[in-house]
């Protein structure tokens, strides 16, 4: 099953949040009064952007098992990474894989995949302004994160539909307090971009207009993909450091030459 929705701006505007807007402009301490002169600002161009942009969403869901640490989604294999180094408690080193049944399980499991982006007219707007082309670009980024909540909602509770009775306010939303996660590209733990190559041979994302760089990086860059998960006791980690050995196993299980790996997990190398 795959969905394919565009979102119109004022859908959009209660999911946002301004926590991450303040973090890219410097102004997460207790500087209010530059907050609440930026954020009056953005919600002006807000009221500009509902009559001329769109965001946009893609949402894929499918049979899935995992294989040691692969993760098997339809006709694919996608290779996760795993923890090495442990925080000195404890806890195990986890991998997203552990989150989806295991093949030997003769079971198949869910996984969902996702894809949002934005009109990439909002990038590249020619605004003389350097201001308001950065608020442009900010906002941007916030809105393609907005439309990844927004989907994320309605897959949990329709696409999906694995919980139905969900009924969280906004706080919780943003909170993170609902059912399974939504690990996304380039984030802690799924650190590695060109993992884009693999999730876009799944949904296809230039049905949205998203394109990838050599790298694996997305155009227009306020773009997020990733995968979805179910699973009731899933959450959020970080991989963290790996050594040469998992970035050997890796590259074999990518298919890949280690150098090329190595140049894309260059900051997860001990």
């Amino acid at each position: 099953m795959k969905k394919k929705i565009t979102y119109d701006i004022a859908t959009l505007r209660p999911y946002i949040n301004w926590s991450y807007f303040f973090f890219a402009w410097g102004l997460s301490g207790k500087a209010k009064e530059e907050r609440a002169s930026l954020k009056a600002d953005a919600e002006a161009m807000l009221d500009e952007m509902e009559n001329k942009f769109h965001t946009y969403g893609l949402f894929g869901l499918y049979d899935a098992n995992s294989d040691g640490d692969d993760i098997i989604i339809g006709d694919h294999r996608l290779p996760v990474l795993r923890q090495q180094k442990r925080a000195g408690d404890d806890s195990p080193s986890v991998s997203l894989a552990d989150f989806i049944r295991p093949l030997s399980s003769g079971i198949k499991d869910k996984i969902g995949v996702f894809a949002t982006t934005v009109d990439i007219r909002m990038e590249t707007s020619p605004d003389s302004d350097p201001y308001k082309r950065m608020l442009s670009q900010t906002l941007a980024d916030r809105l393609a994160e907005a439309t990844a909540e927004r989907l994320h909602e309605e897959a949990r509770k329709s696409y999906w539909g694995y919980a139905p009775q969900e009924h969280l306010t906004m706080e919780q939303l943003l909170r993170e307090d609902y059912e399974g996660i939504r690990p996304a590209v380039g984030y802690p733990s799924l650190p590695d971009a060109s993992i884009n190559f693999l999730i876009d041979k799944i949904i296809d994302m230039k049905q949205i207009g998203i394109r990838l760089t050599e790298t694996g990086a997305m155009k227009p860059h306020a773009s997020v993909s990733g995968l979805m998960i179910a699973h009731p006791r899933s959450f959020y980690f970080a991989i963290g450091r790996i050594g040469e050995d998992q970035l050997s196993d890796y590259a074999r299980r990518r298919g890949m030459p280690v150098g090329i790996v190595r140049r894309y997990l260059a900051a997860n190398l001990s």
